[in-house]
């Protein structure tokens, strides 16, 4: 037999994106609740029966009504698509109020995966959750799967939410779930939450990432993963599909004294009509002189309306700058002075990196507000 599922995780419903100003932190939670309505148009096209959601389908364990009741009413619509919903460290069992009201309101195609205990997902096709019992439940609670019974033949699926051992979304080192798993619990796949970038463990283990990217950390589109398993021993197969709305890219590059800054960073940028879905931040690194970092900095500012979200990191940038170049700001007087003194402070090995950068930062402004008052 062949039984199809997508394997998703991490939808943070409800995440407030309070590091973001403005409209685009509604936007960005708008997005992680139609990413429920691209997972069931996925699994209705690919066949898939079962949705399974590993865990942080809640962003905390307290969400809004409205968040909670507009989630079930969107999976309610994708029926006959089965939803199976995991407990994660973000919405743990810890929290009973949540979990008891999900059982009085979850439709009749929601299951709510609480309990350490088989769960029939079709004919000779069995789910073996672990839910979290706590935010830091402090050991493997995927350990209960390799001693669970099933028929002779059944599929085995695991749903787990944590990390793996050398693999941590926190890096705390304590709740792991072991890398062998699969293999210990004689399990066809097992699928995992809690890391938002798709990663592969092994051939049958894996971390879907969320369908909605949330952080500029793993540098990929939201994903989810369309799984096919062709009875119990056969490799799984598995296929990505994009879910994602916004993206959310990290592009560095690094210049030598004579590049075109400007050129270098539009050609990494993406085209025009995909920028109000591009939440993005450029990293500039290498030498350049006062010109072309002035340059940069105005490009940048120029591109900043058509991004949903566009930073500027030029920390790892050293200017290039001689005496000569300073001419452009002003040959005598004040001005000059202060740019004078501001070079020499950049150049001083006496004083600290730090204190060397911020000098170059302020003559760079200089810089540029010298352009902007030139007749």
């Amino acid at each position: 037999m062949t039984f199809r599922f997508l394997h998703s995780s991490d939808l943070h419903l409800g995440k407030r994106f309070g590091q973001f100003s403005g409209d685009l932190p509604a936007k960005l939670r708008e997005a992680r609740h139609a990413a429920i309505g691209r997972l069931g148009e996925h699994a209705r096209a690919k066949g898939a029966s079962t949705i399974l959601l590993a865990g942080d389908t809640f962003d905390t364990e307290t969400p809004a009504p409205e968040v909670r009741r507009q989630a079930l009413a969107e999976m309610r619509h994708h029926a006959p698509i089965r939803w199976v919903i995991l407990p994660g460290n973000h919405d743990s069992l810890q929290a009973a109020q949540l979990w008891s009201t999900l059982r009085a309101e979850a439709p009749e195609n929601v299951t709510l995966a609480v309990e350490v205990t088989p769960l029939d997902l079709a004919p000779g096709v069995t789910l073996l959750p672990a839910p979290c019992t706590t935010r830091r439940p402090g050991r493997d609670l995927s350990e209960w799967m390799d001693g669970a019974v099933t028929g002779d033949g059944t599929i085995r699926i695991g749903l787990a939410h944590g990390a793996v051992r050398s693999f941590s979304e926190e890096d705390n080192g304590l709740d792991v779930i072991a890398p062998d798993r699969a293999r210990r619990a004689g399990l066809s796949y097992l699928a995992l939450g809690d890391w938002h970038g798709g990663v592969e463990i092994d051939q049958r283990t894996r971390y879907s990432g969320t369908p909605e990217p949330d952080r500029f950390k793993h540098d990929r589109p939201g994903e989810a993963l369309l799984v096919s398993l062709d009875g119990s021993s056969a490799l799984p197969q598995v296929t990505p599909l994009e879910t994602g709305s916004f993206s959310w890219r990290t592009l560095a590059f690094d210049l030598l004294d004579g590049d075109d800054a400007v050129a270098r960073m539009e050609a990494l940028l993406p085209e025009a009509r995909l920028r109000r879905q591009a939440l993005v931040t450029i990293v500039a690194g290498g030498r350049a002189r006062l010109q072309a970092r002035t340059a940069l900095a105005s490009a940048v500012e120029n591109a900043r309306p058509d991004f949903a979200e566009l930073e500027f990191d030029d920390k790892a940038l050293v200017t290039e700058c001689e005496a000569g170049d300073l001419d452009a700001i002003d040959r005598a007087g004040a001005l000059r002075e202060a740019a004078d003194a501001l070079l020499a402070e950049a150049d001083d090995v006496a004083r600290s990196a730090e204190e060397r950068e911020i000098s170059r930062t302020a003559l760079g402004r200089l810089y540029a507000y010298a352009q902007t008052v030139a007749p």
